[in-house]
């Protein structure tokens, strides 16, 4: 069976986007050499990638093309040819045609098949969205976070999942600290804890 992974860069009060619409991609970001190869290296031991249609979309924006642009640094470059080979389903009720080694799921029973895809698959399976990412959290089928934290307080912008309240309790598996501050924690999801009466 596989695992589902939400890998995200956040911020340290857990946004993921500043200004709507940058999708991670924000100035407060510190990416470098060092943790871009660590990433590189994390995608490429992936089983599979499940994106939702937003993020798709930017990823698609850049990637593809990133190998061939020499003005590129060759990790920028690699990770293009990782991304685009990488076996990847898209969920979108909107898409009807994804290229890039891509298949679509969409329709009301979405989560259904990413259950079916999940119990279908060996290895670790990234989670690239906020939406699909609470959505399998609703459902039970979320089994790690992977945190990418930059020293940095947003205050406002989108958050590590939508609309999400219910407790849940979580193991640390790994952390490690990159340069600039940056830190990487891996969690383990545990039981999801009933709403505390307000």
């Amino acid at each position: 069976m596989g695992r589902f992974v939400y890998s995200m860069n956040v911020s340290l009060d857990l946004r993921i986007e500043q200004v709507p619409g940058d999708n991670g991609a924000g100035e407060w970001l510190r990416l470098d050499e060092e943790l871009h190869r660590e990433a590189n290296a994390r995608t490429r031991a992936l089983a599979l990638m499940v994106h939702g249609r937003v993020y798709y979309e930017l990823m698609e924006e850049s990637w593809p093309q990133s190998p061939e642009d020499a003005s590129l640094p060759d990790f920028m470059r690699e990770y293009g040819e990782i991304w685009t080979a990488k076996p990847k389903v898209l969920v979108s009720r909107t898409r009807r045609s994804a290229g890039h080694n891509t298949r679509i799921i969409g329709g009301d029973d979405a989560i259904e098949q990413l259950a079916a895809l999940r119990a279908g698959t060996d290895g670790d399976i990234s989670v690239g969205g906020a939406a699909l990412a609470t959505q399998l959290l609703r459902a039970g089928l979320l089994d790690e976070l992977m945190l990418w934290t930059h020293p940095a307080i947003l205050g406002f912008g989108r958050t590590l999942f939508d609309d999400y309240d219910i407790p849940i309790d979580l193991d640390l598996i790994e952390q490690r600290t990159f340069n600039q501050g940056v830190t990487m924690h891996r969690y383990a999801l545990q039981d999801v804890k009933e709403a505390s009466p307000c």
